[in-house]
């Protein structure tokens, strides 16, 4: 090779990944980790919705229900795909905030796709070291404000009348001691939405402030405010699904709908006590108001001990996470020792009220009626937890860590009355959760690595809310799941790129699975032992300059290993869990002039409920965008435009697991288009 052509070479750009908190190259880290860039998130996208930049990390599924008032269904390796609503089973974070609550119920709603910088996405036994239903943990890192300032407004304008309005600032006042830098975003979006009864609204609004404090501390403090406002259109049966996907009968006959205001703020304290110690304090509070509309019958709510069909949560949350890392020498080699303790808590107010006023002709329908519920619910977890990591040689790096997780949950009952004794409980759950992990370096370029660590998921507020069968009370029977993860891969740095392996297995004991949804009402059960089996492959290079490739493959065998309550049999498949899932893109992407991309996903059947006898079936959708940027001096210019489900493919977007009605299916949308604009001014 000349020279020459040695000089044109792409260079993969190391990528540092905080997700096992050792702040490693992806190369280096014994786990299953991919990031995603956020001008790369943002590139041709709505910037809407997580699931249009992630849809290329293997091992995570990520649905877009066509319905904001139930957010997006994300599952990691198979975790988190029972939920109705909300994500759980994967650990979300902001800026190093939690965006799960202490029970281990997430929202994505507040995350601004606009200043994001970076996303972590980390699978596999080294998820365990953030505790409780951390099947997988999916980090966001918002940009730090750098000089010049710069002044970006965007917007997207779309099908289904979806429109979006961006507009961001940010800067820095210079270096060193006192500098001071910023961030702040504010978004809002409507759309009329694809299905009937689907419009929604959000506004957003994301703030980030950095101050050098002296030459060895930095403060760092994250603002975040959201205001939603959806309506629901529910799940349909599948002959609905495919008489007419648009449709939203139920819900409109209910209004069912969903408003959220939630506002959080929190602080970063990092100070370097000297070469070889570091201290990092987070605390963080917020609240969050929720009132929901559901489509339950007044007959269903006569009863002396039915909850009502409007829910009415207000909740106070807060935590902090104490860390200190040193690096030290064992036998004359370096060792990274971690040391740190979490504590989370949230109190719940939750009142629960009939969706009815009057009687016979005079009856209303999808109004705030008597209460029906009012209790005050809290959660605690108080964990803490020790990792090390030793390079035992040149080529040899060992990785251990334990997490002592304890998990609290009381409920005090407020309303009693005739037939409706006092529910009040409480339940707590301890585990002790180890993760070890040995890396090989073949060379600079390739890795190999072995990984096992315990997994500890106990059931949320929302879980416990409701007995199966309509009983009532809480539901403190169920157990805590706990998993078994064995994980083994390859990374191998390329030309540009980077190319990862892995295959693993995890093994679940009690794992808690639907025991059924009507009207908006889920309960869960325990249902023995299940079992993953699956492989993971990765691929993303610069084929030459500006030529950008991506491809992503999950295999994934996911099933009941036990026969339990109800439908479930040993060998039946998960539902809510897909076997196969490809990933592929080209894109064209210099940064002035032309850009355009090509990308296509496939998705294979995704069984609908435990017997395994409905299904949503498999998918293949393609989508094309192309755009042009313009630099006018201080001026950058960007018109893009994006068509997605290019072959206007109807398919399920999501399934409702075992819901009891049989309305399991939330159509995706059609063919859409959609058109943004972009302009950024540097000072």
């Amino acid at each position: 090779m000349t020279a020459q052509a040695q000089e044109a070479a792409p260079v993969l750009t190391p990528v540092v990944v905080t997700g096992t908190r050792l702040g490693t190259a992806v190369l280096d880290t014994p786990a299953s980790v991919d990031v995603v860039d956020g001008v790369a998130m943002r590139r041709g996208q709505p910037q809407i919705n997580l699931s249009e930049g992630l849809a290329g990390v293997p091992g995570l599924q990520i649905q877009n229900r066509q319905n904001y008032a139930q957010d997006l269904q994300i599952s990691s390796r198979g975790f988190g795909a029972r939920s109705t609503f909300g994500v759980r089973g994967v650990r979300l974070y902001v800026d190093g905030i939690p965006a799960t609550m202490p029970d281990g119920q997430g929202q994505t709603s507040n995350i601004d796709i606009g200043s994001i910088d970076r996303v972590e996405v980390l699978r596999g036994p080294f998820s365990a070291l953030y505790g409780n239903s951390s099947g997988g943990v999916i980090q966001v890192f918002t940009e730090d404000g750098t000089a010049p300032p710069l002044l970006t407004a965007s917007m997207w304008a779309g099908s289904y009348g979806t429109w979006r309005y961006g507009m961001k600032a940010s800067g820095a006042s210079g270096t060193g001691v006192g500098e001071l830098d910023y961030v702040v975003d504010a978004t809002r979006f409507t759309t009329d939405g694809y299905r009937d009864h689907s419009a929604a609204r959000k506004n957003l609004a994301n703030a980030k402030l950095g101050l050098q404090l002296d030459d060895a501390s930095r403060l760092t403090i994250v603002v975040n405010s959201v205001d939603l406002k959806a309506q629901d259109p529910l799940g349909l049966t599948y002959q609905q699904f495919q008489d007419d996907p648009r449709s939203a009968p139920l819900a409109e006959q209910f209004n069912t709908r969903k408003t959220v205001r939630q506002t959080q703020g929190g602080v970063v304290y990092e100070r370097h006590i000297d070469g070889r110690n570091t201290l990092r304090v987070m605390a963080y509070y917020g609240q969050r108001d929720t009132t929901q509309y559901q489509s339950i019958p007044p007959a269903a709510q006569l009863a002396p001990t039915q909850a009502g069909g409007v829910i009415d949560l207000k909740r106070q949350y807060g935590g902090a996470d104490v860390r200190w890392t040193s690096e030290l020498d064992v036998a004359g080699r370096p060792l990274t020792l971690i040391g740190g303790f979490a504590y989370d808590s949230m109190r719940e107010d939750r009142k629960g009220y009939q969706n009815f006023i009057g009687t016979g002709a005079n009856q209303q329908l999808g109004v705030q009626g008597a209460l029906r519920r009012d209790e005050t619910n809290t959660v605690y977890n108080a964990d803490p937890y020790l990792q090390a990591s030793w390079n035992a040689s040149e080529r040899w790096t060992v990785d251990a860590g334990l997490r002592y997780s304890t998990v609290s949950f009381d409920s005090r009952d407020h309303y009693v009355a005739a037939g409706n004794g006092d529910d009040s409980g409480d339940a707590r759950y301890r585990k002790l959760l180890p993760v070890a992990a040995l890396r090989y370096a073949v060379n600079a370029d390739v890795s190999l690595y072995a990984s096992y660590g315990r997994g500890f998921e106990t059931p949320t507020l929302n879980e416990i809310s409701y007995r199966p069968g309509g009983l009532p009370g809480l539901n403190f029977g169920l157990s805590p799941s706990l998993s078994t993860n064995l994980e083994a891969g390859v990374k191998a740095a390329m030309a540009g790129g980077l190319l990862t392996a892995a295959v693993f297995h995890t093994g679940t004991d009690d794992e808690i699975v639907s025991a059924g949804s009507t009207g908006g009402r889920a309960s869960f059960q325990n249902a023995g032992r299940t079992r993953r089996d699956g492989v993971e492959l990765g691929w993303s290079n610069e084929i030459a300059p500006h030529w950008r490739t991506q491809f992503a493959y999950t295999w994934l065998n996911a099933r009941y290993a036990d026969d339990s309550t109800g439908d479930i049999r040993a060998g039946n498949k998960i539902p809510g869990i897909a076997r196969q899932a490809v990933f592929a893109s080209l894109a064209w992407a210099p940064p002035e002039g032309w850009q355009a991309s090509v990308e296509g996903r496939y998705l294979s059947k995704i069984y609908v409920n435990d017997a395994n006898d409905q299904d949503a079936p498999g998918y293949f959708v393609a989508a094309l965008s192309a755009g042009y940027i313009k630099r006018l001096g201080p001026w950058e210019l960007n018109a893009y435009a994006r068509v997605d489900n290019l072959l206007d493919k109807r398919y399920a977007g999501s399934v409702i697991v075992n819901e009891s009605n049989g309305r399991y299916f939330e159509p995706a949308a059609g063919r859409s288009l959609g058109m943004g604009l972009g302009a950024t001014y540097r000072f």
